[in-house]
């Protein structure tokens, strides 16, 4: 959320960014566990505290870094509109996800964001993809084929439940969504300030979650009230970690160590739900970590040969 031309230079210093780009990482990995913990919550209620409650985390942090004023001012209403419309659908169809499938397994189908965000680049945005990220990304997705295929029963007449087989579509469909909303940021940095962005995406999807009232919510009991609300400001707080990380370092030094979560999330996933990590989900995970390093590096060859001209 930090806005360069407001809060002055960026400073270099990779092992600050590594550190708040880990500490990132952890928070959201928390914010999953907490979601997944309250069980019995619907999808669009559990959206709802998570955007809501991430509000004021935001607005806090808005405050004491003299950023609040002026955060709302936009000239781009419907691109914020679209953006949040396509924000809180991959998040629906993510928390869809988290309910259903190991906390593990759902955040390592995320990984495919990135992958589907260069196919996306290319065709809408008219990038130059060559044959280096064509291939990377070819082979990611045949790392997401390992992971899913043995969710979808209807393939692969493994018996696996129907509500895992539509969890593991539904992640899927939440990458490629959140790849959406990635282009659709990217074209918002050029005109609107990063608070901003941020702020009328927590908004949008707390508004936008009201809509799924007509289909149930339930009163949570206690316990869930804390694991909700701690979702919710855990939510807000992973943001701002996450845009602080990138002020201190390059993207490429930063972006690999979004793996750690598969980490975190074995190690809680076996922990507090005794999830244990099927063969595929491995081989395709590393297959799919493989992939997306492969892009970063050479995103980061690029920008080495760019400053050298």
């Amino acid at each position: 959320m930090s806005d360069p031309a407001s809060r002055g230079a960026i400073v270099t210093r990779p092992i600050l960014g590594i550190t708040l780009k880990i500490a990132s990482v952890a928070v959201f990995v928390g914010m999953s566990t907490l979601l997944k913990a309250a069980e019995g919550i619907p999808v669009g209620e559990l959206v709802f505290f998570r955007s809501f409650f991430a509000i004021f985390a935001i607005s806090l942090y808005l405050v004491l870094t003299s950023q609040f004023k002026g955060a709302f001012y936009t000239k781009h209403p419907m691109s914020h509109f679209w953006r949040g419309l396509v924000g809180v659908s991959s998040m629906v169809l993510s928390f869809y996800a988290l309910t259903k499938l190991p906390l593990p397994e759902a955040i390592a189908l995320n990984y495919a964001s990135p992958l589907i965000a260069v196919v996306l680049s290319a065709v809408f945005l008219k990038e130059i993809v060559r044959m280096y990220r064509w291939t990377a990304v070819l082979i990611g997705l045949i790392g997401v084929i390992i992971m899913i295929w043995p969710r979808l029963s209807v393939f692969s007449g493994s018996g696996v439940g129907q509500a895992e087989a539509l969890g593991a579509l539904a992640a899927l469909s939440a990458a490629t969504l959140s790849a959406f909303a990635m282009m659709l940021v990217r074209r918002l940095v050029f005109s609107e300030r990063t608070a901003t962005i941020v702020i009328y995406f927590s908004v949008s999807a707390t508004v936008l979650s009201l809509l799924t009232l007509p289909f149930g919510w339930v009163m949570p009991s206690w316990d869930q009230w804390m694991l909700l609300v701690g979702a919710g400001f855990a939510g807000g707080l992973g943001q701002i970690l996450l845009t602080e990380c990138y002020r201190h370092a390059p993207m490429s030094t930063i972006a690999p160590f979004e793996y750690t979560s598969m980490l975190l999330s074995l190690f809680i996933g076996f922990m507090i739900f005794g999830d244990i990590p099927t063969v595929p989900m491995i081989i395709g995970t590393v297959i799919v970590i493989m992939a997306g390093i492969m892009i970063i590096y050479r995103e980061h060859s690029l920008s080495k040969q760019g400053a050298r001209k």
